[in-house]
């Protein structure tokens, strides 16, 4: 049964996690409902009790979060980092030129858009990951692009890298300092020093980029391109 907790007119999702040692309240940058992880035992009394202490977090940090932006004819949409006009043309396929992303006539522009993203994505992402494999000695065994909404990039203990094709709206640094973080987990599964110490091997003065995705992540998730 799925458990959910209501403070006012904002929704929180409860998950219960074997492996957590305390609760935490995340605030999905895609949109959707609030989401409470907390351990199997806790009663849902004393997660309404956590979420109610953080209430005056919860609704600035809500009320701060970008709304929907739909990919259709005229919109600005960020593609590495600048953006661009869209614009219908007809053409046979996507084209960029200077600040404007010209779409073929006749298809539907969020899903040819986003299938244009996709691609400049696993191109860029292939070039960086294959760079930062090379120089930490380590191949992954895989490479994946999914349209996640709680992080940018994961790798797993077999070594099988996945990334958000969000990233080819980000600038390249960023999504280059995003191949980096994944591939130095080839090396070191955790959050240690140490993984810290092979990130700014690979890529010295990460953490300006780490930041702008911290800044404006919630901006590039907040595209839809359904038509």
């Amino acid at each position: 049964m799925n458990e959910q907790i209501k403070i006012g007119d904002i929704a929180v999702s409860v998950r219960r996690n074997a492996r957590a040692r305390r609760m935490t309240l995340r605030v999905p940058r895609a949109g959707g409902d609030v989401v409470l992880t907390m351990p199997p035992r806790m009663s849902l009394s004393e997660g309404r009790n956590f979420v109610a202490s953080k209430e005056d977090w919860l609704r600035r940090t809500v009320s701060a979060m970008p709304g929907p932006q739909i990919v259709a004819e005229g919109a600005r949409l960020p593609v590495g980092g600048t953006e661009v006009t869209l614009s219908v043309m007809p053409l046979r396929q996507v084209r960029l030129e200077g600040d404007v992303l010209y779409v073929p006539q006749g298809r539907a522009v969020g899903a040819t858009v986003q299938a244009w993203l996709k691609h400049r994505a696993h191109a860029a992402l292939r070039e960086a990951v294959d760079r930062h494999a090379g120089h930490l000695g380590r191949q992954p065994r895989a490479m994946t692009l999914r349209d996640t909404r709680s992080r940018w990039g994961s790798c797993t203990a077999d070594g099988r890298l996945m990334f958000s094709w969000r990233l080819a709206m980000a600038p390249y640094a960023v999504l280059d300092y995003v191949a980096a973080h994944e591939v130095a987990h080839l090396a070191h599964m955790d959050h240690s020093p140490r993984f810290w110490a092979q990130v700014e091997a690979l890529m010295p003065g990460y953490g300006v980029h780490r930041h702008w995705l911290r800044e404006n992540g919630a901006g590039l998730q907040a595209w839809r391109f359904k038509d």
